[in-house]
């Protein structure tokens, strides 16, 4: 796996030299992130499959390349570059083969996410990767749907979906994904996506299907700016009209963006691993979300593709933490900011925003 940051290495100045009661202060800030209930809003249906997962997968596909070892894919999920990642997870995308593998996926990702004190998460799936393999639309609705209800009903774990439109695949994927999206349209569906690779797939291209998407009442939440520079997130704004960017990382480069950002609020999907892991940025240090902070920009923070990164939204959390040197009122505003920026109904941001105050208090006291 992607290899996380430890105690004593140099991700900021302060962490080199502190003390014994400076790490006693971490461990304790670890004890409260791992308790504090969150929301997730960026993170990926299949690329949220465990190890575990994967393996058994891989062993009742054995067809696939990808190893049947969970041990073994420790080095499979080690990417050179973005294209090299992307090459790595579609490989795991065809081991969805029927809706079957969907429903296990659905539910083990929500076992991972409920150990995490995750109580609601947007997941970002992508029906066309299984409905071009042949798993029949009304299936895949019914997987996903049985198991978003089994996570509530099991874990306390409330599940939407983000339906994203696979931007290497082109207009035949936008024009499949939007009308799933609206045809077959799933109780826990609330918004619309772009993922994949940005080089070479310009985001105008795909209007005519965000605004279809948003007709049907969907919102917009299309990825851009990870691999690519200020321009797309422009794009994005202006022609898909998001709502929140996936990623953003290269706002921070246009201070013009980061500006409009913070005045219409508009949040950014920040995923600090996945960014080193994929070399959108080059490492940790030079990540740019405490410039995105300062200019007053709306951040959430999330774990993209978390076994494959080998991380998961704690983990993001505390690097977060470090990063923009937050104690755990700090922590905790970013985990309000994550139910400010959802699509969640009112009460239910207002149950786990209460969640939250609840969790700081009994910290405090």
């Amino acid at each position: 796996m992607w290899d996380l940051p430890r105690e004593g290495t140099s991700l900021t100045a302060h962490t080199d030299t502190t003390d014994r009661a400076g790490r006693g202060d971490r461990r304790d800030l670890t004890a409260f992130i791992a308790g504090l209930p969150k929301a997730e809003l960026h993170v990926h249906h299949v690329g949220s499959a465990s190890p575990r997962i994967v393996a058994e997968l891989a062993a009742r596909h054995p067809e696939s390349k990808v190893p049947a070892d969970a041990e073994a894919l420790g080095d499979y999920f080690t990417f050179r570059d973005f294209a090299h990642f992307i090459d790595v997870y579609l490989s795991v995308v065809d081991l969805i083969k029927d809706e079957e593998d969907v429903r296990l996926l659905t539910y083990e990702v929500a076992r991972d996410m409920a150990a995490q004190n995750i109580r609601y998460a947007e997941l970002t799936v992508t029906p066309f990767s299984s409905t071009r393999r042949g798993i029949a639309p009304q299936a895949f609705m019914e997987a996903i749907e049985d198991a978003r209800a089994a996570a509530a009903r099991e874990f306390g774990l409330s599940l939407r979906w983000c339906f994203d439109i696979p931007g290497e695949a082109g207009l035949e994927a936008a024009e499949e994904t939007v009308r799933l999206a609206c045809e077959h349209r799933p109780e826990g569906l609330v918004s619309f996506g772009l993922g994949g690779p940005e080089i070479g797939v310009p985001r105008p291209q795909f209007k005519p299907y965000f605004d279809r998407a948003i007709a049907a009442g969907l919102h917009s939440v299309p990825h851009a700016g990870e691999t690519t520079g200020p321009a797309t997130v422009w794009d994005a704004l202006t022609v898909l009209r998001a709502e929140r960017i996936g990623h953003g990382t290269s706002s921070a480069q246009d201070p013009a963006l980061l500006a409009h950002l913070a005045e219409h609020r508009i949040p950014l999907e920040v995923c600090p691993t996945s960014n080193v892991a994929t070399r959108a940025v080059p490492d940790l240090v030079h990540h740019p979300l405490r410039s995105m902070v300062d200019a007053g920009v709306l951040v959430t923070i999330n774990s993209d593709d978390p076994p494959m990164f080998g991380t998961d939204l704690c983990t993001e959390y505390a690097i977060a933490a470090r990063l923009l040197e937050l104690d755990a009122a700090g922590v905790a505003d970013l985990a309000r900011n994550a139910v400010t920026a959802s699509f969640m109904e009112r009460d239910e941001a207002k149950r786990l925003n209460a969640e939250i105050d609840a969790h700081l208090a009994a910290h405090d006291g």
